[in-house]
């Protein structure tokens, strides 16, 4: 009999959802307009501490729109970290940019200030004028180091794009990530610590960006009786349905933070006599919502065995993201790096580690890997 599956990642309901989803049926507001929109974003706003949010179909929607919104365009550069998800570069190329790779530091995980500023004066070297925007990513719930990536962008006039997609919640010294850079960004997919079956958010301080943001993702009508663009827009507008179903998760939200990081701790006092796995801890002041507990085996080899047993169970365990500048579709692209995010793909593996995962099954995962 096959046993029942453990999913990484599974969305979560906490009651309330159904509430708001009705409120939106019962007063007919299905269409993509309507005011749960507008409450979303107020108190999405109000939690990370940001003035200005559009709610959005997706986080890459809501990248995609940063970057038109900076005025990057063909011809321009952009460096991204390479150790992360494809949504978070694909939008360099939708609008003709290049995108530059750099590699990760070992205490976070995410991109290494230093090798930032490297990459910077290289480019700026080598064609004579500074990338056009910093996409930093928050991986796994854990904080960049942004203080430092900061200063970088700060020397050199850069803006910087905040990836939150992994991180709501997370925080810096109490300072929520998503609120850092010039423009912050989420993504409710299922698979995120809240959702609203899919979609993202694209917050800034800049009233008049969120204001473009919004005015593009509804296809760029100008104001008029009649249908009338003056510009490319695209349809990437959230709706009213999807943002009631957010209202419901963010009543939850810091209770499916809470019950993530339980799971980190348990996953550690479960694994804490074995010697061939290791976890990434938070640097002094960094707090991460453990959107996904990671652990790094000592070979290789031992990764790949450990996913494969889960897998047998029925587990579904995940190697870390693969690198942006290992990608095949992005064979070639500038990178600057010394081989840190390929060593965590190659022995790093994500667990199961929903908000509604059982205890009995965290702890039958962790002797699964434990007898690998």
């Amino acid at each position: 009999m096959t046993k029942p599956k453990i999913w990484l990642s599974s969305p979560h309901m906490g009651g309330e959802e159904l509430k708001f989803v009705q409120e939106a049926f019962d007063t007919n507001w299905i269409a993509p307009a309507g005011p749960h929109i507008g409450r979303f974003e107020e108190e999405l706003g109000n939690y990370v501490g940001v003035s200005h949010v559009a709610a959005l179909s997706s986080g890459t929607a809501a990248i995609h729109l940063a970057l038109v919104v900076l005025g990057v365009s063909r011809g321009d550069e952009v460096i991204c970290s390479s150790f992360t998800f494809a949504g978070s570069c694909n939008p360099i190329v939708y609008v003709g940019a290049k995108p530059v790779f750099v590699d990760s530091e070992r205490e976070t995980w995410n991109m290494d200030p230093q090798l930032l500023e490297e990459a910077i004066r290289d480019r700026k070297r080598e064609t004579g004028k500074y990338p056009k925007a910093i996409i930093i990513v928050h991986l796994y719930g854990m904080p960049a180091k942004m203080n430092a990536i900061l200063d970088v962008a700060k020397r050199y006039d850069i803006y910087v794009i905040e990836d939150a997609a992994e991180a709501l919640g997370s925080s810096i010294d109490g300072k929520k990530v998503g609120s850092f850079g010039d423009i912050g960004i989420l993504s409710f997919n299922g698979n995120k610590i809240i959702t609203t079956s899919g979609g993202g958010a694209f917050l800034s301080t800049n009233r008049q960006w969120v204001d473009q943001a919004k005015f593009l993702s509804t296809q760029a009508r100008d104001t008029a009786p009649y249908y009338e663009h003056s510009q490319i827009g695209y349809n990437y507008r959230l709706s009213n349905v999807s943002a009631a179903i957010g209202l419901g998760q963010l009543k939850i939200l810091d209770e499916h933070i809470s019950k993530r990081r339980e799971n980190f701790q348990r996953y550690v006092e479960s694994l804490a006599k074995n010697s061939e796995v290791s976890f990434l801890y938070e640097p002094s002041g960094h707090f991460s919502n453990r959107w996904l507990t990671t652990i790094l085996f000592d070979e290789a080899f031992r990764r790949e065995k450990a996913r494969l047993r889960l897998e047998s169970e029925n587990i579904e365990s995940r190697p870390l993201w693969k690198p942006m500048h290992l990608q095949p579709v992005y064979a070639g692209v500038l990178y600057y790096g010394k081989g840190v995010a390929q060593d965590l793909f190659d022995r790093g593996l994500c667990l199961p580690s929903g908000s509604n995962l059982l205890v009995d099954d965290l702890h039958r995962i962790s002797e699964l890997i434990h007898n690998v």
